[in-house]
């Protein structure tokens, strides 16, 4: 595992960065950032050198000291905890450089007891998947590839409501982060110019009438080329223009994640239906779902109390969709 500086561990790498953020534009000397710490000058040039490998710069100035002069643009996971207003999402992250999928990670960390909240992240993955066992697409330093253990008191039947619930948190987070008109497809991608940006894929361990625990994967194209993706695919650089800080977007997302959680929990899931109404892209089109092994063509006309579509068919009646691969037509 390569935790870089988990958001509790409070290293002695975190300890200095914190002195930095604090006063950014101040040279701090090397003196003065060792007795504050209680560490020797040596000792502090090799967590310097350290901090430097991992990609932040300093300037040294004679006289003055150091100035942190750039972070790179890395999910640490001090990054991400770093200002981030949540009272249990982020607050544990685990950082790898490159993971088959941080779903797999997740969920085993979650059979181990891993506390609700709970993030892993990665820079790539080499196994990524999606729904329906799609390959996602993970290229290096591009996207936001996360995963985020829950552990809702609910009857495993309703776990496709946190689903849903997600979707808006993410979809919203895009939207209050880059000003990217991001939309929902049925039942949790989401999309920006008809084309894909992310999705997200949930796992579930249960008993018959209740969930342990649920492991919630976002992947997301960030500061991906077309040219990297799969056809059709699109990303958040290709739709505005510019970077996307993944750092800022990460907290974000974690805070609407939690936020909208919480809502949930208390409230149920009335709230979100609105939410997600307004978020849709797919309401009012005509579409073609295929769910076990059956065709539904037809209006997408709503979705219900446990976020199911309902599809208006040709002929007038109406079909109530749970789960499925959706297309939309026009």
């Amino acid at each position: 595992m390569d935790s870089r500086f988990r958001g509790n561990d409070k290293s002695m790498e975190e300890k200095i960065l914190r002195l930095f953020k604090r006063d950014p534009d101040t040279h701090l000397s090397g003196e003065d950032i060792s007795s504050k710490l209680d560490i020797s000058r040596s000792a502090l040039w090799k967590h310097i050198e350290k901090l430097r490998n991992l990609g932040y710069e300093f300037d040294a100035v004679p006289h003055l000291g150091y100035r942190l002069s750039k972070v790179p643009d890395k999910l640490y996971a001090y990054e991400i905890s770093h200002g981030l207003k949540t009272d249990r999402f982020g607050k544990e992250v685990v950082y790898y450089d490159r993971v088959g999928s941080t779903n797999n990670i997740a969920y085993d960390l979650a059979q181990k007891g891993a506390k609700e909240g709970t993030v892993v992240i990665a820079e790539a993955q080499n196994k990524g998947r999606g729904r329906l066992s799609r390959e996602w697409v993970s290229p290096k330093h591009k996207g936001i590839y996360m995963s985020v253990i829950l552990r809702p008191e609910i009857a495993p039947f309703q776990a496709s409501k946190i689903t849903l619930t997600s979707a808006v948190s993410v979809a919203t987070a895009i939207r209050d982060e880059t000003g990217i008109p991001a939309v929902i497809k049925w039942p949790n991608d989401i999309f920006v110019d008809a084309k894909k940006v992310s999705g997200i894929l949930t796992e579930m361990e249960a008993e018959c009438d209740s969930v342990k625990f649920l492991v919630l994967g976002i992947g997301i194209n960030c500061n991906t080329k077309l040219s990297e993706l799969p056809k059709g695919a699109g990303s958040l650089l290709a739709a505005g223009g510019e970077a996307v800080s993944r750092v800022g977007l990460t907290r974000t997302i974690l805070e609407k994640l939690e936020q909208n959680y919480k809502l949930f929990t208390k409230e149920g899931f009335s709230p979100m239906i609105t939410e997600w109404r307004n978020l849709s892209t797919t309401l009012g089109k005509r579409v073609r779902a295929t769910c076990m092994h059956k065709k539904i063509e037809g209006e997408a006309m709503d979705i219900d109390s446990d976020g199911a579509l309902i599809v208006r068919l040709d002929n007038g009646f109406r079909e109530r969709i749970l789960a499925g691969d959706l297309t939309l037509l026009r």
